[in-house]
C-alpha cells in the first residue's frame, strides 16, 4: 500500500470514529507514522483527503454496485434478479471501504454540505435511479407487470437500506439482515414477476 493509500486508509477509519471535524491532520499522519509536514506532499489538507476519499469510493461503488449511468445488464429471470440483487446488497454491507465511507457519511450528512449531497445521492435518488432503469428494463422484456418503475423501485430498495442501516448499527445482525432482504426481495418477485 502507497503512503498516499496509507493516508486514505487511516483519514477514513478516523473520520468513522472520530467524524470529521474531530479529526486532525497530525492524527492522520500519526496513524500512518509520518510526520504532518509529509502529508502534504501528498494531499493540500483535510478537505482535499475527503474529497479523494468521496472518489475513491464512488468509482469503488459504481464498479462494484452499480449506478444509474451503470446498472449492467437487465436480468432475464427472476433468480437472475434475485442473485445479481442480493450480490449488491452483500457487497455493499461487507465491503470494509463502503461500509466505513457509509457510515462515515451518514454521520456525518448534517454538518458538510458535500457529504449530504454524496449521502443524498446514493442512499435515495442513485440507488432508487439504478433499481427503475433495471425494473424498466424487465418491464419491457415481459419478466415483470406494467407498472410504475419508479414507485417499484422505492418499493423493492426502501426495506433493504433500513435493513443495511440496522447492520451496520448491529453488525451481530448481519446475515439475519440479509436474510430480511432476500426474503423481501423475493416476496417483491412474487407480487411483480410474471
Amino acid at each position: 500500500m502507497s503512503t498516499k493509500e496509507k493516508i486514505l486508509d487511516a483519514a477514513l477509519s478516523l473520520f468513522a470514529e472520530n467524524g470529521y471535524d474531530g479529526t486532525s491532520v497530525e492524527q492522520i499522519a500519526s496513524v500512518v507514522g509520518i510526520k504532518a509536514p509529509s502529508l502534504y506532499k501528498h494531499y493540500k489538507g483535510k478537505e482535499d483527503i475527503l474529497n479523494a476519499l468521496i472518489d475513491s469510493a464512488e468509482a469503488r461503488y459504481d464498479d462494484m454496485f452499480g449506478s444509474e449511468k451503470n446498472i449492467g445488464n437487465v436480468p432475464q429471470s427472476r433468480e437472475e434478479f434475485i442473485q445479481v440483487t442480493m450480490g449488491r446488497i452483500a457487497f455493499t454491507m461487507r465491503d470494509p471501504l463502503i461500509r466505513k465511507t457509509r457510515m462515515f457519511l451518514v454521520q456525518e450528512q448534517f454538518r458538510n454540505e458535500r457529504i449530504s449531497e454524496v449521502t443524498t445521492r446514493h442512499q435515495l435518488y442513485g440507488i432508487q435511479g439504478m433499481f427503475a432503469k433495471i425494473v424498466k428494463g424487465m418491464m419491457d422484456e415481459g419478466i415483470v407487470v406494467k407498472d410504475d418503475p419508479k414507485l417499484l423501485a422505492v418499493e423493492l430498495t426502501a426495506p433493504a437500506v433500513l435493513w443495511i442501516a440496522q447492520a451496520d448499527r448491529w453488525p451481530q445482525s448481519e446475515e439475519e439482515m440479509l436474510g430480511n432482504i432476500e426474503k423481501h426481495i423475493r416476496h417483491f418477485c412474487d407480487v411483480y414477476m410474471k
